[in-house]
């Protein structure tokens, strides 16, 4: 995920992803400790998901960057 396309979404729907997300890579993680996962480096994409999520989160908290309504 792009931080254009981040950009464009409103707060809630970040949160949204940001629950999906955090719920797809504790799945990822059962299977990587099962041996089943097939792409490990799916971990470290979807660990930079979160963190851009959350800098965007917490800008619009700060007031650096206006909600997208």
């Amino acid at each position: 995920m792009k931080m254009d396309e981040l950009k464009q979404l409103p707060v809630a729907e970040l949160q949204q992803r940001l629950e999906d997300i955090q719920e797809e890579m504790q799945n990822l993680r059962f299977q990587h400790a099962t041996h089943q996962l097939d792409n490990p480096l799916r971990l470290r994409a979807l660990r930079k998901d979160v963190a851009r999520i959350k800098t965007m989160l917490n800008e619009v908290k700060l007031g650096i960057r206006k909600p997208v309504q």
